[in-house]
């Protein structure tokens, strides 16, 4: 049973539960970025990008991005400290992080991940320091998600020891390359390695895109993105190689190797899972982009509380005073499950950021198995984070009304930075395809064949090598799970096992579900794998989202557990309630539907959630405070013109002055 919140709650303490094990990255950057690193509002989009990259060269760089790599060249291996400072950056501009994300993340990640010595001594000590700018070139205008297609081909030659690198088509035109437009000078780019007349799947190169003098390099063509919605600080661009010759070792060749006569190696013979191993070295970019959508997503919602902690609309029968829009249930219903779920997504996000630390972190090989596990969570996560930011984003403007929509409030451009978030670094419904095939695999790992649908090949050859995944505390949940008695409607609805053992049910039946569908598919539709899961599709993706829902939630509760002061950890508890009653809620129909609950009990949960709702009003500026995000980083012109509007509302009412209170 979870505990009700009895003592008041420093928000200080509250902070260092969010704050985990890297408090002093966090601190780091709220101590080194000023107000010179906020957001400029109407600024053009050159002004932008002329600014993004100037402060790209004052980010900190021991606790920063760089801190990722090894200290030979000027980082700490502190992967996870890396996450951490982008959600820092995030908070204070999403230009900025995205830039720095392509420059150390991206650009570097794949020089270091996919790279090797020679690569690295030759590179690495500029890409940290800032001084060679680089981009990340495989999207392309025709195969945006489907990499693994990619058209771009990169041929050797034996006689001159170089590749050709060439844009066949416009189709297989690199776009939407930050980086590219105006700042870089190198790209990694993926293409196809074809040599001795035989193609061997996308593979990574080192090319040069500018001279010395910023002019392209013979045979590139360089091309500005156009305008977007947001990130004017960012130069988008696109690239096309004519027939360009790129030296063999150029190739990025730590999983393949072409040796002087052209005859081509792999420590992984498997070109598929090849691809997916060289992919899966670049886990860390997904998990910022998450981290990155849930911070701002933070801003916003410490806006909206504080905002509507000020305003007042409408005054209630004999009142003195209008009403605080915190103060009326509909806010209240808007704000507070959302806040629960961004509590409930930190948590998720810790213990993610914490698993590729450890796994990526050492100095031995990568557990392969672990790896995939981290591919499949950051995965879902990623499309959680930036569908919830996107959501909760446009909720807190309609929240703040008419002040939320002019750009010196914020909120627009939060809403414009982060709206691309759902698409990039995968597209959300491509990532939950892959989490659900994930856990299809370990469906049949674990309880044999899927009758012949597993051996499909169009299925076969897109399904990963992972099983069903659980989380690091499942010995607690089964705890909890455990201790739930058997007749549903005689455990109180706020049992923390009962909500846990809920979650579980709802991703195994829908499995199950989807499992089954398969099968019949497969019975009558052998000649069409394609046909046999596409017709499930819309099952599998829920499944997905089922399994993203539970790993969070199991996520939320192992935070909790560990948390000392009792008073957080009794808040915290109350607000895992609101998180979980409100997923349950959202799927209400689904539970009905399967007779998961009565129609008595989903009344009674609508009711619980109100009364939570009622019970965590006066915490939700302690809730908010707990994000630590420095009042200056808010950069929101209304909070404080509404603060001095409130207080001259208060004094004139107070003096029984009959003028008018300027607006």
């Amino acid at each position: 049973m979870s505990s009700r919140p009895s003592e008041p709650v420093d928000p200080a303490r509250l902070q260092e539960v969010l704050d985990g094990p890297w408090a002093g990255v966090r601190e780091a950057h709220r101590r080194k970025l000023d107000d010179g690193f906020l957001p400029v509002y109407g600024e053009t989009g050159d002004q932008a990008r002329e600014r993004i990259t100037r402060l790209l060269g004052r980010l900190p760089v021991d606790e920063g991005m760089p801190a990722a790599f090894p200290p030979e060249y000027g980082g700490h291996g502190d992967i996870g400290g890396s996450i951490v400072a982008t959600e820092m950056l995030a908070q204070v501009d999403l230009s900025l992080m995205v830039k720095a994300g392509v420059q150390w993340g991206l650009f570097g990640g794949a020089v270091l991940s996919l790279g090797t010595r020679r690569h690295h001594d030759a590179y690495l000590r500029d890409i940290v320091a800032g001084d060679l700018l680089g981009c990340f070139a495989m999207t392309e205008t025709g195969h945006g998600s489907d990499v693994q297609q990619l058209r771009t081909t990169c041929t050797y030659d034996p006689e001159t020891q170089t590749f050709d690198l060439h844009t066949p088509h416009q189709a297989a035109r690199k776009d939407y390359i930050g980086n590219a437009a105006r700042d870089g000078r190198m790209a990694v780019v993926f293409a196809q390695l074809v040599t001795k007349g035989q193609r061997h799947g996308v593979h990574a190169w080192l090319v040069p895109i500018r001279d010395a003098q910023g002019n392209p390099m013979p045979g590139v063509t360089i091309g500005d993105a156009g305008p977007k919605a947001g990130l004017l600080g960012v130069d988008n661009g696109r690239l096309s190689f004519d027939h360009v010759t790129v030296p063999r070792e150029a190739l990025l060749d730590r999983y393949g190797q072409v040796a002087p006569d052209g005859t081509y190696s792999s420590p992984i013979s498997n070109d598929s899972r090849r691809f997916f191993t060289m992919l899966g070295t670049l886990v860390r970019g997904r998990a910022s982009v998450g981290g990155a959508a849930a911070a701002a997503t933070k801003v916003a919602l410490t806006i909206a509380v504080r905002y509507g902690d000020l305003r007042r609309q409408f005054s209630a029968p004999d009142a003195d005073r209008e009403v605080l829009l915190n103060d009326y249930l509909a806010h209240q219903r808007k704000l507070l499950p959302a806040l629960a779920t961004t509590y409930a997504l930190h948590f998720a996000q810790a213990e993610l950021v914490a698993a590729i630390d450890e796994v990526q972190g050492g100095d031995g090989p990568v557990d392969e198995h672990r790896q995939r596990e981290l591919e499949s969570r950051a995965a879902g996560l990623k499309a959680a984070q930036t569908w919830h930011a996107t959501r909760t984003i446009q909720m807190c403007r309609e929240a703040c009304g008419g002040a939320g929509y002019l750009a010196e409030n914020r909120l627009p451009g939060l809403k414009a930075d982060t709206d691309v978030f759902t698409t990039f670094e995968g597209d959300n419904t491509v990532l939950l395809q892959l989490v659900a095939k994930g856990l299809l695999t370990g469906y049949r790992d674990e309880f044999g064949s899927l009758d012949g649908w597993g051996r499909a090949s169009f299925v076969a050859e897109q399904v990963r090598e992972m099983v069903l995944e659980r989380t690091a505390a499942r010995a607690l949940i089964e705890r909890l799970v455990g201790a739930v008695p058997g007749r549903d409607e005689e455990v109180a609805v706020t049992d923390r096992g009962w909500q846990l053992k809920v979650s579980e049910d709802r991703e195994k039946h829908l499995l199950d579900g989807a499992v089954r569908r398969l099968r019949n598919g497969a019975a009558t539709k052998k000649d069409r794998p394609f046909d046999i899961f596409n017709d499930v599709q819309d099952h599998v993706l829920t499944v997905a989202a089922a399994h993203v829902d539970r790993v969070t939630l199991e996520a939320f509760v192992a935070g909790i557990e560990k948390t000392t002061d009792p008073a957080v950890k009794a808040l915290l508890s109350r607000v895992c309630d609101l998180y979980a009653l409100s997923v349950i809620e959202t799927h209400k129909g689904w539970f009905l539907e399967h007779g998961r609950l009565t129609p008595a009990r989903a009344k009674a949960i609508t009711g619980v959630v109100n009364s939570l709702l009622k019970e965590l009003r006066p915490q939700m500026g302690t809730l908010v405070e707990g994000f630590g995000i420095p009042p200056a980083w808010l950069h929101c012109t209304m909070l404080d013109e509404e603060n001095d509007r409130q207080e001259a509302m208060a004094a004139h009412d107070a003096a029984g002055d009959p003028q008018t209170v300027p607006a």
